[in-house]
């Protein structure tokens, strides 16, 4: 694997971001979401193979809670770890945060995401009925939660 590198995502980077979200995604977030995440001061991070962006993630934290709100790896570039490379930083980030724990709701038809989570160490704590939208209707989503604490 290319040594990734990451910085923090800025509101210039947001068309770039949007690039990929839309390349990885079948309901993107919009341009919209993402700025408010950086206006609210999210951990919004963005991974970079050389001076190629191939991922982004954004995490809340507030309350001893974090939760993980977006985690994407563009698609020509899944399957290399950049994905679970992401997930640590943004843990990271959590816990220097005061972050106990850390939730995320995943697509229940998100088999790849889900075996990275659980491979991570989170646990299913949950389903939201009709969480996501999707091409017939709409999509369950698995709640999920992991431990930070030592």
């Amino acid at each position: 694997m290319t040594e990734l590198y990451f910085r923090p995502m800025l509101e210039g980077d947001v068309d770039a971001v949007l690039d990929i979200e839309c390349s990885a995604f079948s309901h993107p977030w919009t341009r919209g979401i993402f700025l408010d995440c950086i206006r609210s001061g999210y951990e919004c991070w963005l991974s970079f193979e050389g001076d190629r962006q191939v991922g982004h993630g954004v995490l809340s934290a507030a309350a001893q809670e974090s939760h993980l709100l977006n985690l994407t790896v563009r698609p020509d570039r899944q399957g290399r770890g950049y994905g679970l490379k992401m997930l640590e930083r943004l843990m990271a980030r959590a816990k220097l945060r005061d972050a106990g724990v850390a939730f995320l709701e995943v697509r229940e038809s998100n088999v790849s995401a889900i075996r990275l989570y659980e491979n991570f160490g989170f646990n299913e704590i949950g389903r939201r009925r009709g969480y996501y939208p999707a091409a017939q209707g709409q999509e369950d989503a698995l709640v999920m939660a992991f431990s930070l604490l030592d």
